[in-house]
This record gives C-alpha cells, sequence and structure tokens, in this order.
C-alpha cells in the first residue's frame, strides 16, 4: 500500500499542537546549552527591554533573544560583530516556526573579542575628549588626606599604607569595594564619586587626591576597570586621581583618564607623598645655606661700615664751628635783650600820650552820631522796601486773580470745543459704520444670488441631468462612455444609476486637429452671438 494509505487511520495535529509538541521536544532534549558565535543583526534593545539578535558561524546562524530583565543584570553586553559564549535555554517560537536561544549569560569568546571591545571603547571615549592632557589635574605635593578605592582584604592596601607609613605617614580614607565580578565597576564608580561628594570641613575629612588600587591579573579580572561607568566617574573627579589596577604591563581605560598612572600600588604610595627624611635632609641643607649666606652679608655689611667710619671726620671738628656760632649768639643775647626793652617802651610811651581822656569822649561822642544816623536811614531804607515790596505783592496778586480767571474760561472754552468735536466724530462714525454695514450685506445678498445663479442645481432644476462615471467624475460627451458602461444620473431631486446601451459601437478615435494655417493667412473669425434659448432663462 503506498504510504500515504497506510497514514488514513492516524490521528490529525492541529498546527497550534504541532507546533507545541515541537516546543516540548526541543525544550526536553537540549534544555540549557552553551553557544559560541558572532552576534549579527543587534541594534539595541527593543522598545519594549527585550533584545533580537542571532549567533552565527561559518554555515550556520540561531536567532537568539535576551529578555528585558536579564538585560538589566548583565555586566557584559551584546555588541554588533562581538564573538561570545551565550548560555541559555533552547526553544522555539511557533509564530514564525523557528527555533532560537533564550540567552541568560553572555561573555566574551577569549581575549581578543576582550580587546576589540576594549579598543572600541576607547576610541569612543577618546572622541568625547576624556583623555585629553588638559583635563588632568596635579596632584598636591604634601597631601593631608589620602582616600583609596581598593578591597579591605587584599594586599594591596596593607602595601599602600606600609609604603605610606615608611616615606611620609598621612591620613588614609579607605573606601571597600569589590575590585572584580558583577557589581564591581558600580561600586569603584560610587566610590569615586562618593570622595567627591563629601563638603569641606565635615566630619568626614575631605581626600585631598585619590588612589584608585588593584593587584595584578587576567583581562578579564580586571575588566570592572575597563567599564564605561567607572571611567566616567574617574573623568568627573574634581579630585586628583592615581590609578594604581594591576602591574606596570597591564593597561585599562582607567589609566587613560587618570590624572596620574602608577604601574604598582606601591608607586601610587610613592607618587601621593614625598620621602620625609629626605625633606628633613633638604630642610637642613637649606638651613644651612641661609644661616653662611647672613653670616657673608653680616659680615660684609661690617667691612663696609668700617670703611665709612674711616672716611667720616671727627667728631670734635664737626661741633667745632656750630660751637663758636652758639658762643658768639649767647654773648649778644644780653644786648639784645636790653636793645628790644628800650625800642618797646618807647613805643608804649608813644601810645600812651595819645590816649587821653578828651580824645575818648570825642572818638565816642563821633562814634555815637554814626550810630543814630545810619539807625535812622536803615528805618527809613526798611519802611520804603517794606512798602515797595507790599505794592508789588498787590499788584501780582490782581495779575494772578485776573489771570486764573481767563485760564479757566479759556480751558472750559477748549473742553467745550474737544466736547463738540467728540460728538461729531461719535456721529459720523455711526454713519460710517451703519453705510458700511450695509454696503456689506449688499455686497453677501449679491455674491449668494451670484452663486445660486452659476449653481449647477439651478440648471438641474430647470430640467437638466448631470452624468457621472462610476469613479464620480463627470462626463461631457457620449464618446467618454463605453457599451455596458455604469454611470450615475444626478436630477434636481436625486441620483439613478444606469447602464449604457450594449449594443452601441465602441467610441472611435478622435480625428487628428486640423494643420494649423501660416501665420500670415491667419485671421480671427467674428464672434458669433448665439442665440438664447427663451425657455432656459438667464443665469444672470
Amino acid at each position: 500500500m503506498p504510504p500515504a494509505e497506510q497514514l488514513n487511520n492516524a490521528p490529525e495535529f492541529t498546527v497550534s499542537e504541532l507546533s507545541q509538541s515541537l516546543k516540548r521536544t526541543v525544550e526536553d532534549t537540549y534544555g540549557h546549552v552553551r553557544v559560541r558565535g558572532e552576534i549579527s543583526g543587534f541594534r539595541g534593545a527593543h522598545s519594549s527591554g527585550h533584545c533580537y539578535f542571532a549567533l552565527k558561524d561559518e554555515s550556520a546562524k540561531i536567532e537568539a533573544v535576551i529578555w528585558k530583565g536579564v538585560h538589566g543584570r548583565m555586566r557584559f553586553k551584546p555588541q554588533e560583530g562581538l564573538e561570545v559564549i551565550a548560555t541559555g535555554k533552547l526553544t522555539t517560537y511557533p509564530g514564525s516556526s523557528k527555533y532560537q536561544i533564550v540567552i541568560e549569560a553572555l561573555e566574551p569568546a577569549g581575549i581578543g573579542a576582550l580587546m576589540a571591545l576594549m579598543e572600541e571603547r576607547k576610541k569612543k571615549l577618546a572622541a568625547e575628549g576624556l583623555f585629553d592632557e588638559a583635563r588632568k589635574q596635579l596632584l598636591p605635593w604634601l597631601p593631608e588626606v589620602i582616600g583609596v578605592v581598593t578591597s579591605p582584604t587584599g594586599a594591596v592596601i596593607r602595601d599602600i599604607l606600609h609604603r605610606l607609613e615608611d616615606r611620609f605617614p598621612r591620613h588614609v580614607l579607605v573606601w571597600p569595594v569589590k575590585v572584580q565580578g558583577e557589581g564591581s565597576a558600580e561600586q569603584v564608580a560610587a566610590a569615586i564619586r562618593g570622595f567627591n561628594a563629601l563638603p569641606e570641613g565635615g566630619k568626614i575629612p575631605r581626600p585631598d587626591v585619590l588612589i584608585v588600587a588593584r593587584g595584578g591579573g587576567s583581562l578579564e579580572d580586571l575588566w570592572s576597570f575597563n567599564e564605561e561607568i567607572v571611567v566616567r566617574a574617574a573623568a568627573e573627579s574634581m579630585i586628583p586621581l592615581i590609578s594604581a589596577v594591576g602591574h606596570e604591563t597591564d593597561i585599562t581605560l582607567i589609566d587613560f583618564v587618570a590624572d596620574k598612572r602608577a604601574p604598582t600600588p606601591t608607586a601610587a604610595a610613592e607618587m601621593a607623598v614625598p620621602v620625609r627624611s629626605d625633606l628633613f635632609v633638604e630642610v637642613a641643607d637649606l638651613a644651612r645655606r641661609t644661616r653662611a649666606c647672613w653670616q657673608r652679608g653680616h659680615e660684609h655689611r661690617r667691612s663696609e661700615l668700617r670703611a665709612a667710619a674711616r672716611a667720616l671726620p671727627a667728631a670734635g671738628d664737626l661741633l667745632a664751628i656750630p660751637r663758636q656760632r652758639l658762643d658768639s649768639a649767647g654773648s649778644a643775647l644780653p644786648r639784645g635783650l636790653k636793645a628790644n626793652t628800650h625800642a618797646h617802651f618807647r613805643r608804649f610811651t608813644a601810645a600812651s600820650a595819645k590816649l587821653t581822656l578828651r580824645v575818648l569822649h570825642g572818638q565816642i561822642s563821633q562814634a555815637d552820631h554814626r550810630l543814630t544816623v545810619c539807625g535812622e536811614r536803615l528805618g527809613l531804607s526798611a519802611r520804603s522796601l517794606l512798602r515797595r515790596r507790599r505794592d508789588r505783592f498787590a499788584g501780582l496778586e490782581v495779575r494772578l486773580r485776573a489771570s486764573k480767571l481767563s485760564n479757566a474760561q479759556a480751558q472750559r472754552n477748549v473742553i467745550a470745543r474737544q466736547r463738540e468735536r467728540t460728538h461729531r466724530l461719535a456721529e459720523r462714525a455711526n454713519r460710517a459704520l451703519v453705510t458700511l454695514l450695509q454696503r456689506l450685506d449688499a455686497r453677501v445678498e449679491n455674491r449668494g444670488k451670484l452663486l445660486s445663479a452659476l449653481s449647477y442645481r439651478g440648471v438641474l432644476a430647470r430640467g437638466f441631468a448631470l452624468v457621472r462615471d462610476e469613479a464620480g467624475h463627470p462626463l461631457h460627451s457620449a464618446d467618454a462612455i463605453g457599451p455596458g458602461a455604469r454611470v450615475e444620473i444626478e436630477f434636481a431631486d436625486g441620483r439613478v444609476g444606469a447602464t449604457a446601451d450594449a449594443d452601441r459601437a465602441a467610441p472611435t478615435a478622435k480625428r487628428a486637429p486640423a494643420q494649423p494655417k501660416p501665420a500670415a493667412q491667419e485671421t480671427r473669425p467674428a464672434p458669433k452671438r448665439v442665440a438664447k434659448p427663451v425657455d432656459q432663462g438667464s443665469l444672470f
């Protein structure tokens, strides 16, 4: 029997039942798998938050999906063209009859993929200017407080503290973080931003310099310091930052954005503070040089003073002439006092001879007479001035009262004229408004009549009909209607459908237009007067 006849009694499946059966078979047979391939068709997360792309190799391709919640928890995000190892559950999608892998974990496939991702991220951040030398700050020469971002249980923090104790003990604040694994990048970025958020003069002192340190390891172990969140936090730091991640040969992206890169955590401690013993030696040397310089200057000034003293004359020689002048003035002083006393006596005697009682009475009487005359003249002048001022103020009062009355009358006249003018303008405005409204009403009425006269419905009301094709376009000639064509006829009171006569011949091609006459012989025919049917009336 043919195979088809042997399956006549086989059970029937619906498409959904068959798809579900295949789905269960694939999920039960494979379950969780690890697939290595290159990401293809990745365009970022969908608007729903899910990610859809494909994993491919040289000869095959499988569809992949990452749900929104899983994508948010992933430390390593998918990128186009990156070779990865995906761990997930194999299943089918009945809607398009294809199988796919639901990815739960994603990791780069080897060092090459990580290096490619690192180079791509480095180019992106460099294009933003985060690696420019102009952005980097100078380290303080002797910081008071040093902030360290590292693991509190590793050997790195002990090396840093031991080196600081040997060189120059300083106050150290340690922000404990994870330096590898999931969530480590977020903790390191939060520590850098937390140190920068400390206020000046608060309970917890704000560091003068930061050290981000970690011991050596593989590229995967150091990958947290290549994350974009850590690099941007280091670039935003207002506190000078020293990067001490890994050994001297280990390179991470935080090294490019840090203000200073140290090959090891111990070297970072050496960069942060100077050597105290060297400072003591340098200070002692500077003190010795200062003392020697002062002694030399002192001896030089002493020699200059001795030379200047030898060039000066003796004190007795300098005071001999002033002493002689003083002796001469002292001997002449008694004679001068006596002569001055006699001169003043003679002058006082002459003055007293002039001061007799009769002279004094005469001077007093003259002064009294002058005072009396001046008093009378002052009284007359005051009365005359007061009289003139009173007359002047009276005249001004009369003029002011007259001016006030005339000004008030003039203002009343102006107000009356303006009121009359306002009434005239209001009447003219009312008349103009009424006239304008009448003109507009007449114009609207005429336009309405003209519109009614030009409307094709007026023609339909006189017994005519409008013929349209199936598309609703007006038909202007019988040649435009084919045999059996459906047409619509509109009358004044409604529309009816109709079918063209199928027996009539198809429309013939239009005759070619006649050749135009030469321009020289072309004459414009005289317009003919078309007789207007009597029964159709006038459109206007």
